[in-house]
């Protein structure tokens, strides 16, 4: 399905980007039954707006995605949609979050966002390195360690 392109009237589009932000508070927050819950979350907004995650992980301290994204959206659209609506979930599924991160934010300000043309695979690859990298270092942390993305 990553390969596939779309259609919009008389036009094909297959505009993908590569997304890493962080939570408010760059410690290793994304743990456990919230780290099922994050996925779960930005899995189903992705789903709302018609946003294809085509590679994804939660890592103990961001998120990294690779998103095919419809181009009757902006990226920054897409990203303040799934930053603002994912935040408000987060709180309404984990009331105790509220106390530690003031104001209803959980995600910090910013992003990172690259376009993905040739290196796609490389990217893929990166974030896969990156979470089995993660996972090597937190091993005595997590006792339990799947992917929220995955179906």
């Amino acid at each position: 399905m990553a390969n596939k392109a779309h259609s919009l009237s008389h036009t094909k589009w297959m505009c993908k980007y590569h997304i890493v932000f962080t939570p408010k508070y760059r410690r290793k927050a994304i743990y456990g039954q919230i780290r099922s819950d994050i996925g779960e979350i930005l899995r189903r907004l992705c789903e709302y707006k018609g946003v294809e995650i085509i590679e994804g992980h939660l890592m103990p301290d961001h998120v990294h995605m690779l998103l095919a994204i419809p181009p009757k959206y902006s990226v920054s659209s897409v990203m303040g949609y799934l930053k603002g609506k994912s935040s408000l979930m987060i709180f309404d599924k984990h009331a105790s979050l509220k106390y530690k991160f003031g104001n209803r934010r959980f995600w910090a300000e910013g992003r990172c966002v690259s376009t993905v043309g040739l290196n796609e695979a490389t990217i893929a690859k990166y974030i896969r390195e990156q979470e089995a990298a993660d996972i090597a270092l937190d091993k005595l942390s997590v006792k339990e360690y799947s992917d929220p993305f995955k179906k």
